[in-house]
């Protein structure tokens, strides 16, 4: 058995399985995927061995396409942009807040899965109920992030290639500003973010590197103690594995982190143990993004979608009984700083104590 790169689709991103050592580049093939049986291109390969991986841990290519299963391939590719159109016609007309980004359909046509974006959650009962009538087949909608709707149309990023995440990543590494900051980039939104809005990728690619620098660099701007007098701590450079320091006679000098070791340097002054504590992480929240699937036989039940989706009338009820004054937030410091007492809504305990008290008069 050999290695063959394989993809899903022309611009998907390259997946490897075992397979017969007589298949070529350009052949089609059959796989088992996890959404069933799936027609996918053989594009490299084949391959003797992969870097990091081993041929028993790889899925193996089921067998060959033949004409009538490359003939249902093309014809799947021609229903999932007719479905593309009508389900974009279906939200103009109803005149909803979403945007449809790709359409899947399952090699036996059995589902179909819809891939959308948007602000907000959103009522499409009557949008899959649309679906479902018009396809006869399980209809899926899948929300997703902006970050995967840039992995799946593909866009050219700032350094001139094809989007990372288009091409080789499969999952999404957390980044944050702190990165940035500690990469000495400038914090320009748009020289640090990506086609999609979102930080680049790319900076979680060398945080590593940068993570083991500082952990071994002191702290820039203080002022230590070492064999040769005290020193303050300049500037950083992690490509030269060194850091510029400024003696007690005004002398600057650059050192390996080697030789700043050996100096043996310590703070002069004890650390403050007053301040105030760390705030304990706030466990992460789910993204929101909604998945719903719904079958021909589900489609017709009237308490659809109640759990996910409540009716858009108790929406607008909230939305009314809350008064405009309400989302001030002049009105709700206001509130927070002077709380009404019992028996006296809407008035503050400083206004009520301004009052001048009366009191009953002895006849």
């Amino acid at each position: 058995m050999s290695i063959f790169g394989v993809k899903f689709r022309a611009l998907g991103q390259t997946n490897y399985f075992s397979g017969p050592p007589e298949l070529r580049r350009g052949d089609h093939v059959l796989i088992e995927a996890d959404q069933g049986l799936t027609l996918a291109e053989v594009v490299s390969g084949p391959l003797e061995s992969l870097p990091g991986s081993e041929e028993r841990d790889l899925p193996s290519i089921l067998r060959q396409a033949g004409p009538a299963e490359e003939d249902t391939g093309r014809e799947n590719a021609t229903l999932a942009r007719e479905a593309t159109f009508f389900c974009r016609q279906c939200i103009r007309d109803r005149r909803l807040d979403m945007k449809l980004v790709d359409v899947e359909v399952f090699f036996d046509r059995s589902k179909l899965i819809f891939y959308f974006t948007a602000p907000a959650r959103i009522d499409f009962r009557d949008l899959v109920k649309d679906l479902v009538r018009e396809y006869r087949a399980r209809i899926e909608l899948r929300q997703i992030g902006v970050r995967h709707e840039t992995q799946m149309v593909g866009a050219v990023g700032n350094c001139g290639m094809v989007c990372c995440c288009r091409r080789y990543l499969r999952k999404f590494a957390p980044v944050t500003i702190r990165m940035a900051k500690e990469q000495n980039l400038f914090l320009n939104p748009a020289k640090i973010s990506g086609i999609c809005g979102r930080l680049l990728c790319c900076l979680s690619y060398e945080q590593e590197n940068y993570d083991h620098f500082h952990r071994n660099c002191p702290r820039l701007g203080k002022k230590y103690q070492t064999d040769r007098g005290g020193m303050k701590v300049l500037r950083a450079n992690m490509f030269r594995n060194s850091l510029s320091v400024l003696t007690e006679n005004n002398e600057e000098l650059e050192l390996s982190l080697d030789e700043w070791q050996a100096l043996a340097p310590h703070r002069p002054e004890p650390q403050q143990q007053g301040g105030q504590p760390k705030q304990a992480a706030k466990p992460r929240q789910g993204d929101g993004l909604l998945v719903v699937s719904v079958t021909p036989d589900t489609v017709e039940d009237t308490g659809l979608l109640d759990d996910l989706l409540p009716p858009a009338e108790s929406w607008r009820a909230a939305d009314a009984e809350q008064p405009p004054e309400a989302c001030s937030a002049e009105n709700r410091e206001e509130r927070a700083d002077a709380p009404s007492p019992p028996g006296e809504p809407g008035k503050s305990r400083r206004k009520r104590r301004r009052k001048p008290s009366q009191r009953p008069e002895n006849g």
